[in-house]
């Protein structure tokens, strides 16, 4: 079992179903975990359930990026925080839907990972961080002209930064999930034009579940991927291997 006794780890998106479900199975890894989110008050539930330190910041202000994270002494991040944007072909892609997007799940990734880094560089004592991609950054799915982007380009920095940063002994990686059916995923991937096709040509044939997802980012911060850095991993049942 991966144990994190101790280490300080930073989730964004805490609260989230995935991002709750990262911070439930890093906290009883024996982690400290700090659970971020944009509100004080959208953190009350994970918090409460855990015991996680709540930290809320707007992930689109570098400014308050900085604030919040100079000083904390981190082991770890896990890039959770992200926004689906709208499902639209490329001919109608909305211009200011896909700036949010990459906002949120690009540049927020970059901001945390920046000011995170530096204090993890402080404190000399490696770790890693793990940013929450997608298969959409792997391969095209309709649709998903804004999001796959935004995750690609995600999976772009985890290379750059694991390039960068493993001299301090820190290392990067990214897991690309599937779809976790939220009954915000269902309003696209539940219609049954979409989702039988979709999982008729995955090999595991099947949704996934935030603790599919939560099971592998909790290993890639132990100590049994220490050999693990610059990959981004699918969790996506072999959709993207066939």
């Amino acid at each position: 079992m991966t144990t994190l006794e101790n280490r300080t780890v930073l989730v964004t998106g805490a609260a989230g179903g995935i991002g709750g479900e990262i911070v439930r199975q890093l906290v009883a890894a024996g982690a400290d975990v700090i659970a971020a989110d944009a509100t004080p008050e959208s953190l009350e539930a994970i918090t409460a359930a855990t015991g996680a330190r709540a930290l809320a910041f707007d992930l689109r202000s570098e400014e308050a990026v900085r604030a919040a994270i100079e000083g904390l002494d981190l082991y770890g991040v896990v890039n959770c925080a992200g926004w689906g944007g709208l499902v639209q072909p490329t001919t109608e892609a909305d211009i200011d839907i896909f700036d949010t997007v990459m906002s949120i799940n690009t540049r927020g990734t970059l901001l945390v990972t920046k000011y995170a880094t530096r204090e993890m560089i402080r404190l000399g004592r490696g770790g890693a961080i793990v940013n929450i991609s997608s298969q959409a950054g792997l391969v095209a799915l309709l649709g998903h002209v804004s999001y796959g982007a935004s995750k690609a380009a995600v999976d772009s920095i985890t290379r750059v930064s694991a390039l960068e940063l493993g001299r301090y002994g820190i290392r990067v990686n990214a897991v690309n999930p599937t779809v976790v059916m939220t009954p915000m995923s269902a309003s696209y991937w539940g219609q049954p034009e979409i989702e039988e096709p979709f999982l008729a040509a995955m090999p595991l044939g099947r949704w996934a579940t935030e603790a599919d997802i939560a099971a592998p980012v909790v290993f890639l911060l132990g100590d049994g991927a220490s050999m693990i850095t610059g990959v981004s991993l699918p969790i996506d049942g072999g959709y993207t291997s066939v």
